[in-house]
């Protein structure tokens, strides 16, 4: 219990407060001082301020709470939007990666196919050359060759730089792919093999380019060396009556079947300069070819090689009638017994007398061309034998209306007798040329 004890206000005794504790026999008493009231009013003020701070917590967390959660789900989704947005860009460089493989493949395989078609190219020129019997030395090569060496910077064929394009992209597909990404990062890619790649395939291109352009100018060099050979020679056959035998066979006068109506045309095919020079090549050695063997079936040869003329051919005074007659071949001062080639291959239609030729060979070539080889003194040959160019095919002597021992003569185009003199101009530059 408490009473109050002390001095009142205005001199009267004030009343303080005792509080008396008793416990068994023992009492205390205990005054209550001013500021010891002071310290309970301070305590009961700040615990009544705790109280009701705590009930207002307790009112507004369940708002502070949702906050909270809401931060919290906003943080994940930003992380979770960071996660895809790097499996995006890591399923980027695996794409990127992929068709990037796609592509080389594509590419070396385009590159592979070029190749391929220049080496079939390359076998089907020289199949052509060798069909008409010319090596490049045969081709006279322009000053302005346009021929380049390989573009490749280490040396290297095409096939090597294939291989080692195909490499360096395997390794770059092959990378695992944290190689190219910062971990939780949107890092930019590192620099790739691409540009690389792309300098092999342009070197592998260019080379390419540059065997194909060779090839061209070969087959461009080799049809006009075939044309004005061909010319060549037909100019020279030319000069001995043969103007028009040079000509490439016509192919038209050997052709036929039933009548169909047309087809429809397709849309004309992109011209491939390759072909169209192939097939001008073509025509240009076929050309070639005919007059070729038109020229070694003909009597270009010499009969009696190193002999001295003794007469030409023409008007000249007979020997035996002295006035003026016609002689049809020349005359080869040679002794008896000495051998008579053949000027060109043919066959043998006569072999014997034959009035005033004396002994006498006929060989008939081809294109109506015959020749005649009199005053012999013995044949090494038959009727119907064939015989080539160069064969020894008689004896020379003094038979028949001879003054002494000679060998005479003559070439014939469709049984009339034309200047022998001619066709052993025409072999002496042939011999370039065959």
């Amino acid at each position: 219990m408490a009473r109050q004890a002390g001095k009142g206000v205005f001199g009267k005794p004030a009343k303080q407060h005792v509080l008396i504790l008793a416990s068994g026999d023992k009492v205390r008493h205990m005054t209550v001082k001013p500021w010891m009231a002071a310290i309970a009013f301070c305590f009961a003020g700040v615990f009544t301020i705790g109280y009701l701070s705590a009930t207002s917590y307790l009112v507004v967390r369940d708002g502070l709470i949702g906050a909270s959660l809401t931060r919290q789900a906003r943080m994940q989704r930003e992380y979770e939007d960071r996660i895809a947005a790097l499996r995006a860009q890591v399923d980027k460089i695996t794409s990127r990666q992929l068709l990037d493989q796609q592509v080389v493949e594509q590419k070396v395989e385009k590159l592979l196919e070029r190749q391929n078609a220049l080496s079939d190219r390359h076998g089907r020129i020289d199949s052509l050359i060798e069909r008409a019997g010319l090596v490049d030395s045969d081709v006279p090569i322009p000053e302005d060759n346009p021929r380049r060496v390989s573009e490749l910077d280490d040396k290297a064929s095409a096939g090597d730089a294939i291989d080692t394009l195909l490499g360096k992209k395997r390794e770059r597909i092959e990378a695992p792919v944290s190689a190219y990404t910062s971990p939780l990062g949107y890092a930019p890619l590192r620099e790739t093999n691409a540009d690389k790649a792309e300098q092999v395939f342009s070197r592998v291109t260019r080379s390419l380019k540059s065997i194909e352009r060779d090839q061209l100018y070969r087959i461009q060099s080799l049809t006009v060396g075939a044309t004005q050979t061909a010319s060549a020679i037909q100019d020279i056959l030319s000069e001995t009556g043969f103007s028009n035998i040079a000509d490439v066979e016509d192919k038209s006068s050997a052709i036929g079947g039933p009548y169909l109506a047309p087809e429809p045309l397709d849309a004309p095919d992109e011209i491939d300069p390759f072909n169209q020079q192939l097939d001008a090549l073509d025509s240009a050695l076929e050309r070639l070819e005919k007059v070729k063997t038109q020229a070694r079936h003909l009597p270009f040869a010499n009969p009696a090689p190193g002999a001295q003329i003794t007469s030409r051919f023409g008007n000249r005074v007979d020997p035996f009638f002295h006035k003026l007659a016609m002689h049809a071949g020349i005359d080869f001062r040679e002794r008896v017994g000495a051998p008579v080639r053949s000027t060109g291959a043919g066959t043998v239609i006569t072999a014997g007398r034959a009035g005033g030729y004396g002994i006498m060979v006929e060989i008939r070539h081809k294109n109506g061309v015959t020749t005649r080889y009199g005053h012999l003194s013995q044949t090494l040959v038959k009727v119907g034998q064939q015989v080539d160019a160069g064969d020894i095919i008689a004896k020379s002597g003094n038979t028949g209306r001879s003054t002494g021992p000679h060998l005479h003569y003559e070439v014939r185009l469709n049984g009339k007798a034309v200047n022998p003199i001619k066709f052993l101009n025409a072999g002496l530059k042939l011999d370039t040329y065959l």
